[in-house]
């Protein structure tokens, strides 16, 4: 799937945007310098899912949070949970789908529990501490053979209206910052359309 195929120009509404990818694509980075960039509200959604000592919202629940907060009428929402992938699709405007190499995604995963091993960072909910974990090392790693190819399927099904960028190096991903107009430029598209007979 070709991005410039999927992607509208720069006048295309940007009000509701989807950051996706397996983890260490560098989700949290990319949809904090878009909202630094945009001024739209941030999400994380690991910062709502997860409870303290890492223990899961039941499924029902966090559908029904995530039916809630698609509600809004801007955001941007970094996160996967493949069973709420469906609704966020549907809402938003925008999605950004980080396909990195599976080893640059497992060197910044290792890279980042050992520097933040036995503290919580930021995107996380206190007493959900950094550890060490074997089985996330190879979720990682089998992303590619389990859930790519139903991502990509869900996004070339998508409407096309809806802007879609895939991103698949650190290159693509600044020329895609670049490319997203800022809060100034957003506030005066939001004018414009606002406008009489516009």
């Amino acid at each position: 799937m070709s991005n410039s195929r999927r992607t509208p120009p720069r006048s295309a509404t940007l009000n509701r945007v989807l950051v996706i990818g397996t983890g260490g694509t560098g989700k949290t980075t990319l949809a904090r310098r878009l909202a630094e960039r945009t001024g739209l509200p941030l999400i994380h959604l690991d910062l709502l899912y997860w409870r303290p000592g890492w223990q899961p919202t039941p499924n029902d629940e966090w559908r029904q949070t995530v039916e809630r907060l698609i509600t809004a009428e801007k955001w941007i929402i970094d996160g996967n949970y493949g069973g709420t992938l469906d609704l966020r699709l549907a809402a938003c405007d925008t999605v950004v789908f980080l396909d990195l190499p599976r080893v640059v995604c497992l060197w910044r995963v290792l890279v980042r529990q050992l520097r933040y091993f036995g503290r919580a960072r930021r995107e996380l909910p206190r007493g959900c501490r950094e550890r060490l974990s074997w089985e996330f090392l190879v979720w990682i790693w089998t992303y590619r053979s389990r859930r790519r190819g139903d991502v990509l399927k869900r996004l070339h099904a998508l409407d096309r209206g809806k802007r879609v960028a895939i991103l698949r190096t650190a290159r693509e991903i600044e020329a895609f910052i670049a490319d997203v107009p800022d809060a100034a430029a957003l506030r005066s598209q939001t004018a414009a359309r606002l406008e009489p007979g516009s």
